[in-house]
């Protein structure tokens, strides 16, 4: 493993560490020590400081994932910018630490890039994800859509409001809450992740709040819940909206007196903890509904961010595609590639599994493929014939499916479906016209006449 950065003392703490977890360390001053070292060969992965003498960060991050080379790659840096730590993502960086990072998050994020590897550390592939196996990925992207994110994240990281995440499922929530937790005054105190969906009922209260010895059946010891350990930190509250009634109650209470009492227990605690909660759903549906506390609602939608679907930024797919293209065939040992009709058809296809479905479905066209090549006809009928796709929505909105008794109002339902693809077509094309009528197969002329009649903007 190879350790780069300037400053002595960052190289020696992150060397102890790393050699702690069984992993042989090599040392380069500056980045064009690190590329003459990467250049010999033999690393399974490279943390390397990003504002270094002679050569920095972003040139030993292209010397790693040349084709040749392709070493997942840790940036380490002490910019509070990030916008710089975007930059390498998009460049390719498997993930950043912000210095001074702690020994626990060093681990975790050296063995999931281990476990990336072409040459991945027997123990560490274990530590792959059920989500992404790369989940900074979703930050890769330049639409307008994800920059608004990335804008509002810079503005509230350095502060300590209370950050409510709103979005569909694989849009990256917690991705987004640990780039809030790294920008933030509270780096280098712990960052607590719980779903509160994935925990039976009976034991939320416990799992959040913390119990006394003896408070109930099976609890034969004390455990201090998620508050507790996230002391002087953040606490991630994935799902909120699955958290019972009663215990928004007591969650409501905590948020505001900054007070834990476990349960089983008379003595109260207090906590310092930032909060950053996320849901699925729509919480406002929800508070109407009366299955979600009005109170609570407000307590935590101090500043919403709402994380845009896949398809809401459809100009992202191509480099989240040569993305995981890349990834997937560091792992396959292989060196397939994408054509442009395939990748218009993954541009134009809806992502309703979102950043994980396209990452799922890229890695098993690599595995699969025997001819270098991923074209049209290796996608699956959805993505490769986008009227299926649409099809599927028009006949859900109709009410009926094919072979019911209840008929589908042809006209209507083509009429949506070109609409739906014009549309589609202008946001993957950022509102170019030309592009977008190339990708329709249409001339400019005929575009902009379905145009007017659908009574978009024509333009010129």
């Amino acid at each position: 493993m190879l350790v780069v950065d300037d400053e002595h003392e960052i190289r020696l703490v992150v060397r102890r560490a790393i050699e702690r977890l069984g992993h042989r360390v090599v040392e380069a001053a500056d980045g064009a020590e690190a590329i003459r070292a990467i250049e010999v060969g033999g690393f399974d992965l490279v943390i390397s400081d990003l504002r270094m003498p002679h050569e920095d960060g972003f040139a030993v991050l292209r010397k790693a994932q040349d084709s040749t080379v392709r070493i997942p790659v840790i940036i380490l840096t002490a910019s509070t910018l990030i916008s710089e730590c975007v930059e390498a993502m998009r460049c390719g960086a498997f993930n950043f630490l912000v210095k001074p990072c702690n020994a626990e998050e060093l681990k975790t994020v050296v063995e999931a890039a281990l476990a990336q590897s072409a040459r991945p550390a027997p123990r560490a592939a274990a530590t792959r994800s059920n989500n992404l196996a790369e989940p900074q990925a979703i930050l890769v992207g330049d639409s307008p859509a994800l920059r608004g994110v990335i804008d509002i994240v810079s503005q509230v990281a350095p502060t300590d409001a209370t950050v409510l995440l709103l979005g569909e499922s694989g849009t990256g929530k917690e991705v987004v809450a640990r780039l809030i937790h790294a920008f933030s005054p509270r780096l280098g105190n712990p960052f607590v992740a719980l779903n509160c969906g994935a925990i039976p009922e009976g034991l939320v209260e416990s799992e959040i709040f913390g119990h006394a010895r003896g408070a109930f059946t099976g609890a034969t010891e004390a455990r201090s819940g998620k508050f507790v350990e996230a002391d002087g930190g953040t606490l991630f509250l994935d799902e909120i909206s699955e958290l019972p009634l009663a215990l928004q109650v007591k969650l409501l209470r905590v948020l505001q007196d900054r007070v834990v009492t476990p349960v089983g227990e008379s003595k109260s605690r207090m906590v310092n903890v930032r909060v950053v909660a996320a849901s699925n759903q729509d919480l406002e549906a929800l508070v109407k509904e009366g299955k979600f506390r009005s109170d609570l609602f407000f307590r935590l939608n101090v500043v919403p961010i709402v994380l845009p679907a896949l398809r809401e930024r459809a100009e992202d797919v191509p480099q989240l595609a040569r993305h995981f293209l890349a990834s997937a065939n560091r792992r396959s040992k292989k060196n397939i590639t994408l054509s442009e009709p395939a990748l218009v058809a993954l541009q134009l296809y809806s992502w309703p599994g979102n950043v994980r479905e396209l990452e799922n479905l890229i890695e098993r066209l690599v595995i699969l493929n025997r001819t270098g090549v991923i074209g049209i006809e290796d996608l699956p009928p959805a993505i490769r014939d986008p009227s299926a796709d649409l099809l599927a929505a028009a006949t859900a909105t109709n009410g009926g499916t094919v072979g019911n008794s209840e008929a589908i109002d042809l006209v209507a339902t083509l009429a949506r479906m070109e609409a739906a693809l014009i549309d589609r077509a202008m946001r993957t094309s950022g509102g170019n016209k030309t592009r977008a009528a190339e990708l329709l197969g249409l001339s400019r002329t005929t575009l902009l006449d379905k145009l007017k009649r659908t009574g978009g903007d024509p333009g010129n």
